[in-house]
């Protein structure tokens, strides 16, 4: 069950430009920032009233961020679920047939996380988050 919208994924060419704009002039507080290396990403989480918005800039333009950033500029890039059991969710996507790019859970700045392929939601991509335990 998907108790809420966690977050909207968003492509930044640079990560320090788009908090000028983001946390700046919109005026959001920052909740989270990192450096993903098994993602490729410095990414930074954001609060937007009870979701956020999560900035994405690529480390290398050869990876699935960075391709999307030279193919697409930047922009949405996905929309993520919160759930109390990412695993449980993961596996009825799989019991449902639907593609998966993730074939388990596993960590990301959202908590534990998965991501099902765009081919199978009509072009969006979709993650699951399950926030860790403060």
């Amino acid at each position: 069950m998907f108790k809420k919208i966690h977050h909207v994924g968003v492509v930044v060419p640079n990560l320090e430009q788009a908090m000028a704009f983001w946390r700046d002039l919109l005026g959001l507080h920052l909740t989270k920032t990192a450096t993903i290396q098994d993602q490729g990403v410095r990414a930074a989480l954001l609060q937007a009233g009870e979701s956020e918005i999560e900035l994405l800039e690529p480390l290398n333009p050869d990876n699935g961020v960075g391709k999307f950033l030279a193919r697409r500029g930047g922009g949405l890039h996905h929309l993520c679920f919160e759930t109390d059991d990412v695993a449980k969710e993961l596996e009825g996507a799989r019991a449902k047939g639907i593609q998966l790019i993730d074939q388990k859970p596993r960590p990301g700045l959202a908590g534990l996380i998965c991501f099902l392929h765009p081919k199978a939601t009509r072009g969006v991509l979709v993650e699951y988050a399950q926030p860790f335990e403060e």
